[in-house]
């Protein structure tokens, strides 16, 4: 490893119990703030439906709130999930937040639903249909944003030659063979699908073809970082992340509980091995533990940047290990720019 690795953050916007919506998105912007203040590059919201745990469903619309209340950091969307979508409709957003934040807006596209099958029809009733043309409406986006549409019948003004870089997100093999076709950068969502991470990661890297957009390969991939002063505190924190995963595959789905000491019923919960797949890429302990984790698994990834996922209850303890967080990767890119 040579070059500095850059690190950016997934904003879930899980909502912990007795918190409302409200206070949930107002967090997710003093997080924001915390991320850029400590030298994040990005801040990308995911978009969910139909959960009373998850606020990030209107996902342009949460990304318009943090790049008014921010100044620099790059704001983005992890992703659009675009067969819900009208691909015109999507061109128009992103140019709009492009011309009101000029440089600073991310177009992250995925192909998966963000909710269950009878959403997902109620969002669009050919939805099936959207999620088969993945690749071509990617192409109408490409196409509403390029200046040539301009003798189209069909156009988005707004969106024409704006600079909204396009990423293509995947927890599967698909998406890879996909970005690399398209000479696209790459975000794996490892932090909940560990599975196909190192053969997605190979299959980008080999096929990868040159583009106007981008030169060389350029991956991204999710993790799930709990930080706190000590091992046995980030532990705590993490049965919350721990609890929810576990309500997710037995069908409680729930609001984020609040944090209880790490036990073993918690531990057995954790290394069964449906819960240990999903949480597989999960980096929990101080700063000196979680250091050592990246830094072996950036070695053994090769990738160009981490984007961290914090599911903690507490905001506070949210903050604490985000500035945790940028504390490590300031000292490993320092060691990869001036190695001992």
């Amino acid at each position: 490893m040579t070059n500095k690795i850059t690190y950016s953050i997934l904003e879930l916007a899980i909502v912990s119990q007795g918190k409302t919506f409200k206070e949930t998105l107002n967090n997710s912007l003093a997080l924001a703030k915390v991320a850029e203040e400590n030298n994040y590059k990005r801040f990308w919201f995911a978009e969910h439906h139909n959960s009373d745990a998850v606020a990030s469903s209107a996902t342009s619309i949460l990304i318009g709130y943090v790049a008014e209340n921010t100044k620099h950091i790059r704001v983005g969307s992890g992703g659009i999930m675009l067969p819900n979508h009208s691909p015109l409709i999507i061109a128009e957003q992103f140019g709009t937040l492009e011309h009101l934040y000029p440089s600073r807006i991310d177009l992250g596209l995925g192909r998966a639903p963000g909710t269950d099958t009878a959403t997902a029809q109620a969002i669009r009733s050919n939805f099936m249909q959207a999620a088969h043309s993945f690749p071509n409406e990617i192409n109408k986006i490409q196409n509403y944003f390029d200046g040539e549409n301009k003798i189209s019948n069909v156009r988005v003004p707004i969106a024409e030659e704006t600079n909204v870089p396009l990423y293509i997100l995947g927890s599967s093999t698909d998406s890879a063979h996909l970005a690399a076709e398209k000479g696209l950068p790459y975000a794996f969502a490892s932090h909940f699908a560990s599975t196909h991470l190192y053969n997605a990661l190979t299959i980008y890297n080999q096929e990868f073809q040159p583009s106007k957009f981008l030169s060389h390969p350029y991956t991204i991939t999710g993790i799930n970082v709990i930080m706190a002063d000590t091992d046995e505190e980030a532990e705590r924190l993490f049965t919350s992340l721990i609890r929810m995963f576990y309500g997710m595959l037995t069908g409680n789905r729930q609001q984020l509980y609040p944090p209880t000491e790490m036990t073993d019923e918690w531990r057995n919960i954790l290394n069964h091995p449906s819960v240990y797949q999903m949480l597989k890429f999960s980096f929990v302990g101080n700063k000196e533990k979680v250091k050592k984790q990246i830094k072996s698994f950036l070695e053994d990834t090769k990738v160009d940047e981490l984007i961290i996922a914090s599911t903690i209850f507490d905001i506070e303890d949210r903050k604490k290990s985000t500035v945790l967080f940028a504390e490590v990767m300031k000292e490993i890119n320092e060691e990869l720019v001036h190695p001992k």
